[in-house]
């Protein structure tokens, strides 16, 4: 299945990598946590940066014990995103950089998740971009969910500096469910509903994202963050039942 997704840049998994005692006889034993979730998964999203720092040596070490085909996003921290509200934020931005680039090769994209009160505003938002792109050439995806972001000049502000808006479920508006911004990346966060972080997503739902991700044409990331009760890791294994079930019939097709 591992190369199936890559072949196809389909990467599936959850926000952080915790096995509940449910779902443990899924994955053989392994000396982490981490490296018996990389066994099914071929991504991940770390949250935990969101709240605190991590040593360079803890990336270090989570890149080194990992396969070869995981890759990490990483949530940027809430003290640039929410307390500074992107302003006034270099050091703590290149504190970070330096952080999650001990991943080398293993980084994927930085998420950049804004507060439901912050509001577009050209200047700001032009600042933040062009200081991360000064440091970061590397692939970013931006969460805002204040419906202001979803204009038509927030848009191309977006794509300007490459950066996919990420497609969230539940969403604030009916754009929000589609990505936007550059489209060289399609992120989906689903964080579950009608109960967020809780409920689990439906046969019905997992089919058509299935169907949706297999038609795509460039690089997708579809991470579950419905983890409070252990949805996440249900429907992200479903989701790829059901691609490697599509994947199968195709060749059976051949």
């Amino acid at each position: 299945m591992r190369e199936h997704l890559e072949a196809n840049t389909i990467r599936i998994g959850c926000a952080g990598w915790s096995i509940s005692k449910e779902h443990a006889a899924l994955f053989l034993p392994a000396d982490s946590q981490l490296e018996r979730y990389a066994q099914r998964f071929n991504a991940v999203e770390i949250n935990s940066s969101f709240y605190r720092p991590h040593l360079p040596a803890t990336y270090a070490r989570w890149a080194a014990t990992t396969p070869d085909d995981l890759s990490f996003a990483v949530k940027m921290p809430k003290a640039i995103t929410h307390t500074q509200r992107l302003k006034g934020a270099t050091e703590l931005l290149e504190r970070f950089l330096g952080e999650v680039g001990q991943l080398g090769a293993k980084l994927g994209p930085l998420l950049v998740q804004l507060p439901p009160s912050l509001v577009f505003d050209t200047r700001v938002a032009d600042t933040f971009f062009s200081l991360l792109r000064e440091r970061f050439a590397g692939v970013v995806a931006c969460e805002p969910r204040h419906p202001s972001w979803f204009s038509a000049e927030a848009d191309a502000l977006l794509i300007a500096f490459q950066i996919a808006r990420v497609a969230a479920d539940p969403a604030i508006m009916p754009a929000a469910t589609t990505p936007g911004g550059w489209r060289g990346l399609a992120y989906y966060r689903l964080h579950g509903s009608p109960t967020m972080y809780a409920s689990a997503y439906s046969a019905t739902y997992l089919n058509d994202l299935a169907q949706h991700l297999r038609v795509l044409s460039v690089p997708a990331w579809s991470i579950f963050d419905n983890t409070a009760l252990g949805a996440a890791t249900t429907n992200a294994l479903e989701l790829l039942a059901r691609l490697d079930e599509a994947h199968h019939s195709a060749i059976g097709l051949l």
